[in-house]
């Protein structure tokens, strides 16, 4: 495909609501034949809603780079039908329900783990393809299939994490949300750094609670080795606020997940002191496909590029499957490796881990804001998880 844009082209794939049924422009005037509609279930509210946001930018960037701008392929346009699961399993269940009895055959997206476990299974009992967006949880890798992920997942993170672990062991908090985000991100640090001679523990919280100074307090209590911090969404500032006054970064190193641009001031003056983890920020990547999200995409932050990866992926399904057979929509996906936003990726067509480049970073404070910096750029195999099934 042509590479070579003009800002026009972008810019009419881009110039869209982001509610109900949203056609991608394309830029011809040739006839063309009826469209391949396309379902997308995320949060455009709720807790989570940010994130859905940062998806939606990138599949809307993403679908003008993979179509050279046309939002068209094999002649026939990409009708996107967004729905909002506002962060409820029970919603995205009843919308994907809706989706298929429409004759909708593709279904993308979701930021919420227990949401993406929940419409996977939906996915194999109505042979759909679904590809999961943000949702980190590693029971989506190898769960059936007819499930891909867009993005990265919790054994991913954690090993990046482990690649800036100093010392021979001891106790490592878990200190996360009571969700399935948070679960994964517990069984990921025992099965990463346990071999490494840590003891695992956990702290949990409510998914609901506004306030965490009696849960820093209990960090301090435990006073681990390390902590593992795994959170999403947006009482992410006042946790990390708490923490801070707390101390808790005095009681032991705190490794993390560097968050979406809004929570680095929450951070404070310790996360000048924190070698972070991190999947994207849109310094970290220098390739052409990342030149392109970043100057077209509405919203560039963390999980702006598992958005324009998932329109990748519809792209080329379609472009090598027939997009009312299942079973060759799948093949068409198993086993491609291709240029992302990140780099170069690869689904393993064994269990459909999505291999990528993951990121270690630092804050660094420069007139008066936090801007992130890249330490280091770990190779899709240093990152990849453990092959299900294998």
């Amino acid at each position: 495909m042509n590479r070579r844009r003009s800002g026009m082209a972008a810019g009419a794939a881009l110039l869209v609501s982001l509610t109900g049924v949203l056609p991608v422009a394309a830029q011809d005037t040739e006839p063309m034949g009826d469209p391949v509609r396309v379902g997308i279930i995320t949060s455009t509210s709720g807790p989570l809603q940010s994130y859905g946001d940062q998806y939606l930018a990138g599949l809307h960037a993403g679908l003008a780079w993979a179509t050279d701008g046309t939002g068209a392929v094999n002649g026939r346009p990409i009708e996107l039908v967004i729905s909002d699961d506002g962060g409820s399993p029970e919603t995205a269940i009843a919308q994907a329900t809706d989706l298929v009895g429409q004759g909708i055959n593709i279904i993308a997206g979701t930021v919420v783990s227990g949401v993406g476990v929940q419409l996977a299974g939906f996915a194999a009992e109505n042979d759909i393809l679904y590809i999961s967006g943000p949702a980190a949880t590693d029971a989506l890798t190898g769960i059936n299939r007819n499930t891909f992920r867009s993005g990265r997942q919790s054994r991913q993170d954690v090993a990046t994490a482990a690649s800036l672990v100093q010392g021979d062991g001891g106790t490592v908090l878990v200190f996360a949300q009571d969700t399935e985000f948070g679960a994964a991100n517990v069984a990921a640090v025992d099965a990463v750094l346990g071999p490494k001679g840590f003891t695992t523990t956990s702290l949990l919280v409510p998914a609901s609670e506004t306030e965490f100074t009696g849960f820093a307090d209990q960090i301090n209590q435990a006073d681990p080795d390390l902590v593992f911090v795994a959170w999403a969404g947006e009482t992410s500032g006042a946790m990390w606020q708490a923490l801070n006054q707390q101390q808790v970064f005095d009681t032991a190193p705190v490794a993390t997940g560097l968050g979406d641009t809004v929570t680095w001031p929450f951070y404070g003056d310790a996360g000048l002191g924190i070698s972070f983890l991190n999947h994207y920020f849109a310094g970290a990547p220098a390739n052409e496909v990342n030149d392109y999200l970043v100057a077209n995409a509405t919203t560039v932050d963390l999980f702006t590029p598992d958005g324009f990866v998932a329109a990748q992926m519809i792209v080329r399904a379609i472009a090598e499957g027939d997009p009312t057979d299942t079973a060759s929509l799948i093949g068409a996906l198993e086993g491609w490796t291709f240029a992302a936003p990140k780099g170069e990726q690869t689904i393993r067509a064994s269990d459909h881990a999505m291999l990528q480049p993951m990121f270690t970073v630092r804050l660094v404070e420069a007139d008066g804001a936090y801007q992130a910096q890249l330490i280091d750029t770990l190779a899709p195999e240093d990152t990849a998880p453990a092959e299900v099934g294998g």
